[in-house]
């Protein structure tokens, strides 16, 4: 087992990553950019090494400083988390020929998984449903006019995809004719611009599906166990918001066959390490391939919920080349376990970020509550990363359980100084149709609307301002005021304390 590991990330995953090594016995070392000096990663790892300005393209990009920074330390190796380098086979590589281990996938299964179109190409190979497309590439406007006829276009809607890209971005969805020269145009002028490679491809598009994936564990001796499905079908612009184990839109028949069709994706690209397998269900249950997410996914808490195995700890040991001890008979999920994601952001705006200081943060706790954070109070959500501020995960022994106890935790979440999604996740936990599980991936699209963001009305104010008052009083450790009637305005029993000011610092904080 490796004595020292470098996390080349920050925040709640280098949080994470370094609690884990904490438990293992192992010596963490963070790296930060300048604007991320107080950060909470750093002063947890056991050491912490400056790589650069709080620009992200100086800082957490920069492969040469994060190993200076590895060799500096004597760390053996590295943990890339999830975003800046965890899916960049040039940074694996780098750290396998600096003699540091890379605690994910091997380079070349990065680069043939990186580029979707060589992706199709191996999944198709190994029996795995594609979507019925192209598997090269689209030079020009003659070929994406006979691919999309191929497919079944115009009576059938297709998608032109970016080959390099991911989350949306150089993604077109086409229903009409006389949109396909522009939307060619436009997919391939945001693939260059968001990947430096403006190649795209073509495939049918599916109606109104949902995104299903499955975790994978895959040692480096020949072993592969899948751990189940995540549903990650509520999404605002391909961006995940809300994810649930087990899904409700998933038999235990379906379950078995996406985890079975899962381990032959990982095995065909020779996988190691944690990853995901990406499908797209059909709503007559039919399933194709989407994608391999050759890292730990942001979502991955909710799999460690049902499962009861620490993802982090199952990562690093399979990096450091112990098997993994087990087989799939071995794997058993118990209840139901659902994450929101908690961004600085104001819905009521558009989803605009909102950065300032978290003068407030009091994240909800009881049975079955979890909170992954990279914060606490006075940190500053600057704008210079992604805006996250936690993860809120709940475990319940079945769904209706679970989204009552998510509701409840979302209610108890305090953040000041910034606004937050939370009106959004608790729109969304009371909607008829999340309760049912009756969504797919363009459902939050076609339903949100800023309308629906909390917004406190004369009487709220009121009682925000005696809540902020109280609030005031009580950090400088003064007396609350007398009412009229010579009795305390403040709350005077345990159960009514936290109703009176969390409510009215809650309102603050939407207003």
């Amino acid at each position: 087992m490796f004595k020292r590991l470098l996390v080349a990330n920050r925040g709640e995953i280098a949080v994470r990553v370094i609690r884990a090594c904490r438990e293992m016995g192992i010596a963490s070392v963070a790296v930060y950019s300048e604007a991320d000096a107080q950060a909470l990663h750093v002063r947890l790892a056991d050491a912490a090494y400056p790589i650069g300005p709080a620009s992200a393209t100086d800082s957490y990009l920069r492969i040469d400083r994060i190993l200076d920074a590895a060799r500096a330390s004597g760390a053996e190796a590295i943990h890339p988390g999830y975003g800046f380098l965890a899916e960049n086979a040039d940074f694996a590589q780098a750290c396998l020929d600096a003699g540091i281990v890379f605690v994910g996938p091997p380079p070349q299964a990065m680069r043939d998984l990186g580029l979707k179109t060589e992706a199709r190409k191996l999944m198709q190979a190994a029996g795995v449903p594609v979507v019925p497309g192209t598997l090269e590439p689209l030079s020009n406007l003659d070929e994406v006019r006979r691919a999309a006829q191929d497919v079944g276009f115009p009576d059938v809607p297709i998608a032109l995809k970016a080959v390099a890209g991911g989350g949306g971005k150089g993604l077109r969805m086409v229903d009409d004719v006389t949109q396909l020269e522009a939307s060619f145009r436009q997919a391939m002028s945001e693939a260059g611009s968001a990947f430096g490679n403006p190649a795209v491809y073509l495939e049918r598009a599916i109606d109104r599906p949902r995104h299903v994936e499955v975790q994978i564990l895959a040692d480096q001796h020949g072993h592969c166990v899948w751990l189940g499905e995540r549903d990650c079908s509520l999404q605002r612009r391909h961006q995940k918001v809300l994810e649930e184990s087990p899904s409700p839109a998933v038999s235990p028949a379906l379950r078995e066959q996406m985890g079975e069709v899962a381990v032959r994706a990982a095995q065909a690209a020779g996988y190691t390490n944690a990853g995901t397998v990406e499908f797209l269900l059909a709503p007559n249950g039919d399933f194709f391939f989407l994608e391999v997410n050759a890292r730990l996914q942001v979502e991955h808490p909710v799999t460690e919920e049902v499962t009861g195995i620490d993802l982090v700890r199952e990562q690093i040991r399979i990096a450091a080349g112990e098997p993994l001890g087990y087989d799939q008979s071995a794997i058993q999920r118990r209840g139901y376990a659902i994450e929101c994601r908690i961004y600085a952001e104001d819905p009521a705006a558009g989803f605009m970020p909102s950065t300032g200081r978290l003068v407030g943060y009091r994240p909800p706790s009881g049975p079955g509550v979890r909170v992954d954070s990279g914060v606490e109070e006075g940190a500053i959500i600057s704008v210079y990363y992604d805006p996250m501020i936690a993860k809120l995960i709940v475990h319940a022994a079945n769904r209706e359980l679970g989204l009552d106890r998510m509701a409840r935790a979302l209610r108890e979440f305090l953040i000041l100084g910034v606004r937050t999604s939370l009106p959004l996740h608790r729109w969304l936990l009371a909607h008829p149709s999340v309760r049912s599980g009756e969504v797919d991936t363009g459902w939050l699209g076609r339903e949100w609307s800023a309308a629906e963001a909390e917004r406190p009305g004369a009487e709220h104010l009121e009682i925000a301002a005696i809540g902020a008052a109280l609030l005031a009083e009580r950090s400088r450790g003064v007396a609350s005021p007398p009412g009229a009637n010579g009795a305390s305005v403040a709350p005077t029993t345990d159960h009514e304390a936290p109703s009176a000011w969390h409510q009215g610092a809650r309102l603050a904080a939407l207003r």
